[in-house]
């Protein structure tokens, strides 16, 4: 890797890290600073169970994760099922654990130990449609959107789900009842699914009650627009166009100078304070559209660099990146990992996680942070974040050779 130069151009910009403080809603202080894990307990061990998850816990404290998102945990429905055991993201109810990974009470040792080693857990919530077998579906029909037939509205190609009606004041309270069931048993937030899709004025009506009742948990958007936060209230929301930015530019089909550019459009667009998730793959990328090896090739690490300290990030790391598995998971059928030890991949995701929690200028959401471009061209983006007497400067190469330069100092 190169040795980093001196700093020899000028400052281009400097934008602020967060609202002013009068500005900013009471929020957990712990998001600010956090690395996510997504975990997909089918996968992640031979027994796809919560006893087994639990047990590999303490790696993934030791790698510096914060957060574990798990994959969605309730019954999947049996009609209209896609493979064999189904899509996490067809439940059947809110208020149970899919017995394929156990029991409530495994469910609550997975918690436990979470909190016991210092982790925070957070549950993937489908509140757009259930399964059409759901308890609410045979119980509420009138909860559901329908057809002109009056069979269950079927969304893009997901015919194992039935769309609720989410004008449905009677549904919402229900929901929200059942988002409370998972808070009282202490979970720490939610990673709400196709957010994006949702209207911003359901999830305000979800989360502006239940974060006074819970005011340190956590609500993560899979979703993009700015008024996720200003209007719904989320914490953390996608960074998806960074996303295919990146695996366009790793595949020769952008320039890299769109990175800066990249950076400059969101620092406008959204609160400063407003969390973006960043990665370079997840369970829908992994399982569609290939691993991060597919589809950025040799460019993976500058990419996960850049996810880890451009302003405003939270960083993601899915199930099996943190040992470098180059495998498409199967997403309707068991297919686990075949090994699970520490390994030059795992270093490097402890490396980022060291030096974000080591280095108080990577923080997201502090108005004494600032953010400074020192070059952006197709080559390379080099920009320096700073915090009181501590900075770090990252120069990213945006073709071959793919290299990077993380320096840290403390004036």
């Amino acid at each position: 890797m190169k040795k980093l130069l001196v700093f020899v151009l000028p400052l281009l910009f400097a934008v602020s890290c967060s609202r002013p403080a009068d500005e900013t809603p009471s929020r957990a202080e712990w998001i600010y600073n956090s690395v996510v894990y997504e975990m997909n307990v089918r996968q992640l061990t031979p027994e796809g169970t919560f006893r087994a998850a639990a047990g590999e816990l303490p790696m993934l404290k030791e790698i510096g994760v914060d957060i574990v998102w798990l994959m969605p945990v309730h019954p999947i429905g049996v009609l209209e099922r896609k493979g064999t055991l189904g899509s996490y993201y067809a439940p059947k109810n809110y208020k149970e654990v899919n017995p394929e990974f156990g029991t409530l009470e495994d469910f609550d040792f997975f918690l436990k130990t979470a909190h016991d080693l210092g982790l925070k857990v957070i549950l993937d919530w489908v509140a757009n449609h259930t399964s059409p077998d759901s308890e609410w579906a045979v119980s509420h029909p009138d909860w559901f959107r329908h057809d002109a037939e009056g069979k269950f509205v079927v969304q893009y190609d997901w015919t194992d789900i039935a769309p609720l009606d989410l004008s449905n004041q009677e549904m919402r309270d229900c929901m929200r009842d059942c988002l409370r069931f998972w808070l009282e048993r202490g979970v720490d937030g939610f990673r709400c699914d196709v957010a994006g899709e949702m209207p911003f004025e359901y999830w305000e009506s979800m989360i502006t009650p239940l974060r006074k009742e819970y005011p340190q948990m956590y609500w993560l958007a899979e979703g993009e627009h700015p008024e996720h936060h200003t209007i719904s209230g989320f914490d953390a929301s996608y960074s998806w166009k960074l996303h295919h930015l990146m695996n366009d530019i790793a595949q020769g089909k952008a320039a890299g100078h769109l990175i800066g550019k990249y950076v400059e459009e969101n620092a406008a667009a959204y609160p400063a304070d407003a969390l973006r998730l960043a990665f370079t793959s997840n369970h829908d990328e992994n399982a569609w559209a290939g691993t991060e090896f597919e589809r950025m090739g040799n460019a993976w690490k500058a990419m996960t660099v850049l996810c880890w300290t451009l302003p405003g990030v939270q960083p993601l790391i899915y199930t099996g990146q943190e040992v470098g598995m180059d495998h498409r998971f199967l997403f309707f059928e068991k297919d686990p990992m075949p090994s699970r030890q520490w390994n030059e991949y795992t270093d490097f995701y402890k490396y980022l996680s060291d030096i974000k929690k080591n280095n108080p200028a990577l923080r997201a959401g502090d108005s004494s942070c600032t953010y400074g471009v020192l070059g952006s061209d197709d080559d390379h983006i080099e920009f320096v974040r700073r915090c009181g007497t501590n900075s770090v400067t990252v120069r990213v190469d945006l073709k071959e050779p793919w290299e990077y330069n993380i320096t840290c100092a403390n004036e």
